[in-house]
């Protein structure tokens, strides 16, 4: 793999709200240090937006379909491309 940069924009779909899965991700990406943000949808699944070297990206892409213990990951989509993210790894509110 190469750490050339890479920003991902991604869906996560499952039992993934009300189970710790957005501070999950929040810690992950930050032991990471990766850019980037995740939030909640009103329809149950959770995006995100992680920027950095690109092994370390698909390391984290991998680890989503883990998550905190009692979630239930059953996908994990591309989005539309985004610019890439800087400076800290955030929570976003849900949208």
């Amino acid at each position: 793999m190469t750490a050339d940069p890479l920003t991902v924009h991604v869906l996560v779909e499952g039992r993934v709200q009300g189970v710790g899965y957005r501070a999950w991700c929040a810690g992950e990406a930050e032991a990471r240090a990766l850019s980037g943000w995740v939030r909640n949808l009103a329809n149950g699944s959770v995006e995100a937006v992680f920027s950095g070297p690109s092994d370390t990206v698909v390391d984290m892409l991998d680890a989503l379909w883990q998550g905190p213990s009692l979630a239930r990951v059953n996908t994990v989509s591309n989005l539309d491309p985004v610019d890439p993210a800087s400076g800290a790894f955030e929570i976003r509110s849900t949208t």
